[in-house]
């Protein structure tokens, strides 16, 4: 196997790695309790989706 004969520098490295960053995940607002939410999901909060309710949510005091 061949190896390297130089040194990659630190300026190499990094642009290499420049891709290599997670992104924040998307969040809309709830419009029925206005929550944040994932978009396209099912409110976690209040258990609606497209202005009916899908998910019958257990109530916490």
């Amino acid at each position: 196997m061949p190896n390297p004969k130089r040194r990659h520098s630190k300026a190499r490295r990094d642009k290499r790695r420049t891709h290599d960053a997670l992104s924040v995940p998307a969040t809309s607002v709830c419009p029925a309790c206005h929550e944040p939410k994932a978009p396209h999901r099912v409110c976690p909060h209040c258990g609606t989706y497209r202005g009916r309710e899908v998910v019958e949510v257990a109530k916490t005091k």
